[in-house]
Order: C-alpha cells, then sequence, then structure tokens
C-alpha cells in the first residue's frame, strides 16, 4: 500500500513542543493551560500520526482520542491543579515544581494491585528487576529499552513507568536472567513482553529476547505474547519502519519453531484502526502468523457507550483481531476522571455483546485485574441498602479459585473491588477475595 511521506516517519510531540503542533491554535488558551499544567504531574506525549489521523479537531477536547492522550484539568484535585499553577504563574524552579509533582504522584496510587509488593520474583535471595510473575504460567518481562511508547494514554496504570523516577520503574537490561529465570520455573508457558510498549524497540533488541525462547530446551514456554499499542497509535511500525520487515521474519521464526506468537493490541476505540495504515499492519501481521488479541478499559468519555463497543468488536473480528478483555479502569492516576461504576460497565458489556454475532463474544467483561486476580463481573443486585455484585476470577494467584463465583455487596456506584465487602460479615469477617480465605458458594 502507498503510506504518505508525511506519515513515514516518527515524529514525537511532548509537552515542551505542543505549541509548534499545527493544530495548537485550534484549542481553547483554557485547554491550552491544561495540558501545559498537568503534563508537569502526568507524562505526556503524542505523535504525528495521532494528530493528523486519529484526532478529530473539529469535535477538539471532546474527540475520544484526544481524550485518550491528552491531559485535563479534571485529572488533578483542584487544590494539586492550582498548586502547580502558581508555581508555574511565578516562575518557580524547576526542582520546586518537580518536587510538588512528585508529591501528587505518591498520593496517586502509582503501583496498584501488589505489583512491587507482591509480582516481583526472587531467584534465590536476590530480586528481579524488570519481572513480574503474578500467576503461575505467565511471567511478564519489562525490557529496558521497551520502557516508552509511542504516545501515553492518560489513563494508564503504567503511567509510573514514564515520569522519570527509577525507583517507580519496572525494567530490566540483563536478557539472561530471562532465560535463567524460565529454567528454574517449569510450570511457566507464556510470557508477556511488557512496558511502556516493546514495539518501540528496534527489531534486532527484540530478537535477542525472543530467539533464545526458540532454544528445543524452552519448548514448554508456547506462547510469546506482546503487549503493545503500536498497531494504533504508530501502525507505520509494522509496514514501513526500517526494520518492519525484520519484525514480520522475526514473528514467522516463532510460528516455524512450533510457538504462537501473539500481539496483544490495545484497543479502546474504533476509530483507533479505522484507516488504511493500521489495516496494511493487521494485514501484514496476520500473513506472518502473529494472533492479533485485543483488550482496553472502560473509559468515561472515552467509550462508555454499548455501541461503541459493538462496533469496535464488529470491526476488530473483520479485520482479524480477537476480542479479549474489556477491563474497569485500575485504582490509579487520575482514575476519578475515567471510572464507570462496575453497575454501568456490565449494564455497558450486556448491552454491547448480545448485539454482536458469536465470534465477537469472545470478549470477556467488564474484569477487574485487581490484587488478587482478574475477577469478572458477572451480575448485579440492586438492594434496598446495598448492591450485590456476582464476581468470578478469571486468574487468580490461587489457581484453586478460579471460575467460583461469589457474591459480594457494596454502594451502587462502586467502582472498584477495594470499595466491595462479604455478603456474609458472620462467617466471613474479611472480604472473600482475600487470598487467605476460602470462597463460599453462591447462594
Amino acid at each position: 500500500m502507498q503510506v504518505p511521506v508525511s506519515e513515514t516517519r516518527y515524529r514525537a510531540i511532548g509537552a515542551e513542543t505542543l505549541s509548534r503542533m499545527p493544530e495548537w491554535h485550534r484549542l481553547h488558551e483554557e485547554t491550552r493551560l491544561a495540558l501545559r499544567i498537568v503534563a508537569k504531574v502526568l507524562p505526556f506525549r503524542v505523535n504525528s500520526h495521532v494528530t493528523s489521523t486519529l484526532i478529530d479537531w473539529d469535535c477538539g477536547p471532546d474527540d475520544p482520542i484526544f481524550r485518550l492522550v491528552f491531559p485535563a484539568t479534571e485529572m488533578l484535585a483542584p487544590s494539586d491543579y492550582g498548586h502547580i499553577l502558581k508555581l508555574v504563574e511565578k516562575d518557580a524552579p524547576m526542582a520546586e515544581i518537580q518536587s510538588a509533582a512528585e508529591n501528587i504522584r505518591a498520593h496517586l496510587n502509582p503501583h496498584p494491585s501488589g505489583q512491587r509488593e507482591k509480582n516481583v520474583p526472587k531467584v534465590g535471595n536476590e530480586h528481579l528487576s524488570g519481572f513480574q510473575h503474578k500467576y503461575r504460567e505467565t511471567v511478564l518481562y519489562f525490557p529496558a529499552r521497551g520502557q516508552t511508547c509511542h504516545a501515553y494514554c492518560t489513563f494508564c496504570f503504567r503511567w509510573a513507568q514514564f515520569v522519570g523516577d527509577t525507583s517507580l520503574k519496572f525494567a530490566s537490561k540483563e536478557a539472561e536472567n530471562l532465560r535463567r529465570y524460565l529454567h528454574a520455573h517449569p510450570d511457566v508457558t507464556d510470557v508477556l513482553f511488557t512496558g511502556g510498549d516493546p514495539m518501540i524497540m528496534a527489531t534486532h533488541r527484540l530478537a535477542e529476547l525472543i530467539d533464545p525462547l526458540l532454544e528445543p530446551e524452552l519448548d514448554r514456554v508456547q506462547n510469546i505474547r506482546i503487549g503493545t499499542k503500536s498497531l494504533t497509535f504508530w501502525p507505520q511500525r509494522f509496514v514501513t519502519d526500517p526494520d518492519a520487515d525484520d519484525f514480520l521474519r522475526l514473528v514467522e521464526r516463532v510460528t516455524r519453531a512450533g510457538r504462537s506468537i501473539a500481539i496483544m493490541v490495545h484497543l479502546n476505540h474504533w476509530r483507533e484502526v479505522d484507516n488504511p495504515v493500521a489495516h496494511e499492519a493487521i494485514r501484514r501481521l496476520r500473513d506472518a502468523g502473529a494472533v492479533l488479541r485485543s483488550q482496553g478499559p472502560l473509559l468515561k468519555g472515552i467509550n462508555d457507550d454499548p455501541e461503541v463497543w459493538a462496533r469496535n468488536w464488529t470491526d476488530q473480528v473483520r479485520l482479524g483481531i480477537l476480542p479479549y478483555y474489556m477491563f474497569v479502569e485500575r485504582d490509579t492516576g487520575p482514575r476519578h476522571y475515567f471510572e464507570v461504576p462496575l453497575r454501568k460497565g456490565l449494564e455497558i458489556y450486556r448491552d454491547a455483546v448480545s448485539t454482536v454475532s458469536g465470534l465477537a463474544r469472545s470478549a470477556r467483561g467488564p474484569v477487574m485485574s485487581a490484587d488478587p486476580g482478574k475477577l469478572e463481573v458477572l451480575d448485579v443486585e440492586e438492594g434496598r441498602d446495598r448492591t450485590r455484585f456476582l464476581l468470578q476470577f478469571l486468574q487468580a494467584r490461587d489457581p484453586s479459585r478460579v471460575r467460583r463465583p461469589f457474591w459480594t455487596q457494596g454502594d451502587r456506584d462502586a467502582t472498584w473491588l477495594s470499595q466491595l465487602e462479604s455478603c456474609d460479615r458472620s462467617t466471613q469477617p474479611e472480604r472473600p477475595f482475600d487470598a487467605e480465605l476460602p470462597l463460599r458458594a453462591t447462594r
């Protein structure tokens, strides 16, 4: 296919270069100010493909893709926003502004769901930086060169990777540690390369990580996954980038070795793949043998509409992407700006999935990726004082808990697991999803 020359070279746009963006003059001064202030606290990055192809600038800040990547005033508490604004207005030293931003970020739960406390594995007495091992079969690996993205999603639970604070970052420079860990854990069948975005890396760097996994002594590692937003934010990575063909050859090597390679596509709105470059990237990846699966959270003001999800899944199936997860927005960062009540999330999921074909009903949701595991909301019962939520584990730290539904209760507008409690406090005084407690029957 023919890709416009202007889109064949990646061009990043950061907080300091926003004013050079051609569309900058189309934004109201209030929106421009919010971008400058919030970007002092939360990471911001976009690129020319997103701004020129994905965003409808006639809709401005109300455009769903704009809301995906551009900061807004409401993402910070009014007192926090006002504090940073005052510092900027008085031209405070950068160190003072950075210190204030760090204090705000510390209260935004930068590592939710026990990521740092429970997920970091050890070999002997050594903690392995750049790893997470939460579920028995799957290891997450954070290659140091992949800890940035083609553009940053403002809702992303990995936002702490991008603020320049090494104490908050997961990253590994020691590829040999991955092989060593896998040899020590024969139950692992899946390796997920994550970030950031591993597809920001040059293909030969990715190959240095993936090719050793294809050796016969690691044949139990059957599935290699790459979590990425590049298919939507920079599809040229698979079409016109200098090493795009090299990556497709890497995919072919994986499949020839009898393994599966899954591109875990972070996709939040059908508009993200509604362009010829993305279509060509999908075609090339599928032709090379990759499996494409999509996942993304339910987000207020972006995709909290069953019609959006129905078209999202329908278009994906037509293009050859398998719908995988509708997630619940995690309890981190500016969650209050995006979160949707669990009750409403289930309504949206049911309304959407009821209108699509069986092929698109592979999407599971709404799903909370929480401390004890991935929890699907199955049902909601409204009560006089409390609302009951029927949950089940799709994945769990304790595999014996998977697919065993149980009831919890909380406020009707609860948005996260921490806001729910057991329905039977006499026999289960703590939450039934705490790892050390047995589950009760659903009735």
